[in-house]
């Protein structure tokens, strides 16, 4: 443990404790000598004027009358939480398309300072760190940042909407409600002033955003997840079925471990297969993920999921076929 652990654990041991730590347990707990316990209490209650009272005999805490509201100067963090610090600095820095690292750019740079005096000027092997952005869209960071802002400030927001599926452009006023970071994109749920209604937006989507000064509607937690997070994927509004899907034995061995939606129901079969229920509302991106296995997957019930599985599947074998 270097003197920046040790110095951070000592005050953390005198802050908590409610009666005089002996300096044998100090140098057990810090790993160090009686010497150099005696020189970091010297500097914590010196140089950094903490309220540290108490003698060799006795043992040391911080004073009752003080100790509870000192804290040491600055931004003190142990080593574990350095690491996080830096997996969360790479994060920003090489995810997002540039948006969050972009806003959060005076932050990195302190982050950066922090992990360099940690180290004494020694570089941190940054690219022992990977982050690898899958399928992420090109978003208006103007946008996002006002999306952002009406939500946390509770603020209605008008923008125009261009929609994926059918292209048409629309003005839209909402009282934002959240903003979700699902599969490396970022959607705004919100309370449609127009249609009266629940609608979630890509953000990579909208343009032209205003925040207005009317103050957003507030919508029940417990309606917003069951009309958002009630069936499968990004699509809103409540299940309409649930759709059956049965894996290969070989898929069986990533598809048990993993999280499709809060309330699916899964089981091995006796031959190895994986069976998973899950609640859907628009079936298209099921089915995107379903395909995604190719012959490890089968949609069983209902018929009409399984009968759009097999139109889909006939229109990519003809591209095939020329």
């Amino acid at each position: 443990m270097d003197r920046y652990e040790r110095i951070l654990s000592l005050h953390r041991i005198l802050k908590s404790a409610r009666y005089p730590v002996t300096v044998a347990r100090l140098r057990d707990e810090l790993e160090c000598s009686r010497a150099t316990v005696y020189r970091d209490l010297a500097f914590l209650r010196d140089g950094l004027m903490a309220p540290v009272v108490g003698d060799g005999e006795a043992g040391f805490r911080y004073d009752p009358d003080e100790g509870g509201r000192f804290e040491l100067p600055g931004l003190w963090l142990n080593s574990d939480e350095l690491y996080a610090l830096l997996a969360a600095q790479q994060l920003l820095s090489r995810s997002g398309g540039g948006v969050l690292s972009t806003a959060l750019a005076p932050l990195q740079g302190r982050i950066e300072k922090l992990l360099s005096e940690h180290t004494a000027g020694k570089p941190w092997p940054m690219e022992r760190v990977r982050v690898i952005p899958h399928r992420t869209r090109r978003m208006d960071e103007h946008a996002f940042r006002t999306v952002c802002s009406a939500v946390l400030s509770r603020r209605q927001l008008s923008f125009e909407y261009r929609a994926r599926s059918t292209d048409e452009k629309t003005r839209r006023k909402v009282s934002p409600q959240r903003i979700t970071h699902y599969r490396d994109n970022w959607y705004l749920d919100a309370w449609d002033e127009e249609k009266e209604a629940l609608r979630s937006f890509s953000v990579d989507r909208i343009s032209g955003a205003r925040q207005l000064d009317a103050a957003a509607r507030d919508v029940d937690e417990a309606q917003l997840d069951q009309h958002l997070a009630g069936s499968y994927g990004i699509f809103s509004g409540p299940p309409k079925g649930v759709a059956t899907i049965v894996f290969s034995a070989k898929a069986a061995r990533w598809v048990a471990d993993e999280h499709w939606h809060s309330q699916q129901q899964g089981r091995h079969l006796p031959d190895g297969r994986y069976e998973l229920k899950v609640p859907y509302s628009a079936p298209r991106e099921l089915l995107m993920d379903v395909l995604h296995y190719g012959s490890d997957a089968e949609i069983v019930e209902p018929e009409s999921l399984r009968a759009q599985a097999r139109t889909l599947l006939t229109l990519a074998l003809a591209n095939y076929e020329r």
